[in-house]
């Protein structure tokens, strides 16, 4: 029992240092009052997964999976927020807000009203979300394939690529703990990618700080 708490415990700080990254792009936008080169869709597309994931634990009554998605969609929506407030183009970004929500309404129609049956619902929305999280976690792997051809990983994060792999890694235990796969499978590439970006590190390390001293 002590086991499963610690893990719990694990899960919860590493997901949450993940998603903390964006701290420092909030810290970007609201010192510039401008949201320079930061991106609006992985926050949300991320606060998506995160009320996707929400749902789920609602219904397996898993609290970590609930402390954890909770907190992280509060933290993408802020990020949103933010980055609405200081965008010069709000418009399309409200757009894309609204249809997010439609989506969202209609899916828990879907789940709530069509599906009566729990064990179904969650099996149905355990494939999806699972699906959704693998998407999200292959989706940089274009950008890796930049890195390689310009030998550079300045566009790189050491610490996000360590609470990535560190989250990853706990979620699989976790999800194999509880026989769970629609939690375990989709982090599995979360740690694949994580690897290949300690090893773009290795072989294309930045010049401060020397990350092949802190890989060796």
């Amino acid at each position: 029992m002590d086991g499963m708490w610690l893990l719990s415990a694990a899960c919860v700080l590493f997901t949450l240092g993940m998603f903390s990254s964006g701290l420092s792009d909030l810290r970007v936008m609201v010192s510039k009052r401008s949201v320079d080169n930061i991106q609006f869709l992985p926050f949300l597309t991320t606060d998506l997964n995160n009320l996707g994931w929400l749902y789920y634990g609602y219904l397996k009554g898993d609290g970590t999976l609930m402390t954890v998605n909770t907190i992280g969609a509060s933290l993408q929506t802020l990020y949103m927020v933010a980055y609405i407030v200081y965008a010069d183009q709000k418009r399309n970004l409200v757009y894309q807000v609204l249809l997010s929500l439609g989506v969202l309404f209609l899916a828990y129609g879907y789940f709530y009203i069509l599906i009566s049956d729990i064990g179904v619902r969650l099996n149905q929305l355990g494939m999806f979300c699972s699906i959704f999280t693998i998407t999200m976690y292959l989706s940089p792997m274009a950008d890796l394939a930049h890195i390689i051809r310009t030998k550079s990983t300045k566009c790189l994060s050491f610490p996000l690529t360590v609470a990535t792999f560190l989250a990853s890694s706990s979620w699989v235990l976790y999800g194999w703990v509880l026989s769970d796969l629609y939690i375990m499978i989709p982090n599995l590439p979360g740690i694949a990618t994580s690897i290949l970006r300690f090893w773009l590190f290795w072989i294309y390390p930045p010049d401060k700080p020397s990350y092949r001293n802190i890989l060796a």
